[in-house]
């Protein structure tokens, strides 16, 4: 990707985000664009209007981590986008080669067989392995029935962002799909700070820039998120409504894919929901394996 633009666009983005009443500045009555002005985030991280702009022009190449941080603070930057700030600046100085993860291509890379036996033996939810790029990479028997929709359909070619927003079944699948697609978008951009060199990456990018209003405004808005746990709404077409719990963990084995395993509160409907779903799918396996073989 073009650093450079990346760091105008992001930069910008987060100085349109910032009232002056937020950075505790006098409003004012003369203002042309949302958010502070350059000389406001320069004064406010105490560098010169000239350097400033500078770094939003995108020359962040030798900006040391001192700066970088008083231009976070000035912005209001959360964890994720400080984190997006910092892998920006890498790439700018070329650093980012030493940082970032190994490249993952799905079609190339197999779970070993202990990381499966670990999904296998997760039984009451459903439990997968994804990478950056939100391909489904390694999943248990429950989270292929979870994501049945997503693999019904090999246009998606198991990928849950292209699923997201080509697949009018994601619609239903996710009820709060606005923010469901919030999420996708988010995590896509945070790969492409880390990972800017991924050529899949910028395939999909631009695959869905270019088939998808909806996703080509949430990538302009340059917006990122550490998405670590949470709570979400489906809608599974054999099960009904699920609100499960989700954790991800970032596995050390392997740089740049992410554990997930989804759970349902004991008790409630959607862990009743569950244990229909594993029945369900349970049901379809062997359905499958009875089938004729093709002459």
């Amino acid at each position: 990707m073009d650093n450079q633009r990346e760091v105008r666009e992001f930069l910008t983005s987060r100085r349109a985000k910032i009232t002056p009443e937020q950075a505790g500045l006098p409003t004012g009555t003369r203002r042309r664009v949302p958010g502070l002005r350059r000389s406001e985030v320069a004064a406010l991280a105490d560098v010169s209007v000239e350097y400033y702009a500078k770094l939003e022009r995108g020359g962040l190449a030798g900006v040391s981590p001192a700066v970088l941080e008083a231009v976070a603070r000035a912005l209001q930057l959360d964890d994720a986008e400080r984190a997006h700030l910092l892998h920006l600046a890498q790439a700018a100085d070329g650093s980012d080669a030493l940082s970032r993860p190994r490249r993952r291509i799905a079609k190339q890379w197999k779970a070993h067989r202990s990381l499966q036996w670990t999904l296998d033996a997760v039984t009451a939810g459903p439990a997968f392995v994804r990478n950056g790029r939100m391909d489904l990479l390694a999943v248990n028997q429950l989270a292929r029935a979870f994501y049945h929709d997503v693999y019904a359909d090999p246009h998606n070619q198991a990928n849950l962002a292209r699923f997201n927003f080509l697949d009018p079944a994601s619609r239903r699948f996710y009820p709060d799909w606005d923010e469901a697609a919030d999420i996708a978008v988010a995590i896509l951009r945070t790969e492409a700070g880390r990972n800017p060199h991924d050529k899949d990456l910028h395939d999909l990018v631009g695959e869905l820039s270019t088939r998808s209003d909806a996703f080509r405004t949430r990538w302009g808005a340059h917006n990122v998120r550490h998405h670590g746990t949470g709570t979400k709404r489906y809608h599974h077409h054999a099960v009904g409504e699920l609100t499960l719990a989700y954790e991800g963990l970032e596995m050390a084995a392997e740089p740049g894919l992410t554990l997930t395993i989804y759970a349902a509160e004991p008790g409630s409907p959607s862990e009743e929901g569950l244990r229909l779903l594993a029945s369900w799918a349970v049901t379809q396996e062997a359905g499958s394996s009875t089938q004729p073989a093709p002459s």
